[in-house]
């Protein structure tokens, strides 16, 4: 499954850092890439650095026109799944979603909002999604979002050219360096 997140609304001042968490919890639970509408080398700076010492092929692509993007997936045969907090609650439509994925082995765009988010978005949107339905995270619902559609199996996934790997233990800390990295 083919899994990319589309950011919009990002606010260079005030969302920076919110994005880039964004972008990392997209990464770590099994995206292939961000696609941002807003200009920001920073943001595409410092993702692409943690992707290069922890390994993956995780892609960011700022500047991008985002209705363009979403018409273009929607061509090419991608489902988009948009998160908000006015969805039908994520329980009683992940099950489709996840059949829609296999049958089709379909690629899953997932739109995340930071300020108002157009109407067109979710008139497009083959599913909005509400992780609640309360005032809440935007990283938070990416992250459960992901870790049900996969029913948790990115949590075990290894990356692929990692300069960096944290070795799991109960008590303490312990990285190898050098993996398998370049």
């Amino acid at each position: 499954m083919e899994i990319v997140i589309l950011r919009l609304g990002h606010r260079p001042e005030r969302d920076k850092r919110i994005t880039t968490h964004v972008g990392l919890v997209g990464r770590a639970l099994g995206a292939k890439g961000m696609l941002l509408a807003s200009s920001d080398k920073g943001i595409e700076r410092s993702i692409n650095e943690v992707t290069q010492r922890w390994g993956g092929g995780f892609f960011v692509q700022t500047g991008v026109k985002w209705s363009d993007e979403l018409k273009r997936w929607k061509q090419e045969g991608g489902k988009v799944c948009h998160l908000t907090m006015y969805g039908e609650n994520i329980l009683d439509v992940i099950d489709e979603i996840r059949a829609e994925a296999k049958r089709d082995k379909t690629r899953i765009m997932v739109i995340v909002g930071a300020e108002k988010v157009p109407y067109s978005v979710y008139d497009a949107a083959d599913w909005n999604i509400a992780v609640s339905s309360q005032p809440h995270s935007e990283v938070a619902a990416l992250a459960l979002f992901l870790d049900y559609l996969q029913r948790g199996k990115e949590l075990k996934t290894k990356f692929e050219h990692a300069k960096m790997e944290i070795v799991p233990k109960r008590r303490g800390k312990e990285v190898i360096r050098n993996v398998n990295g370049k």
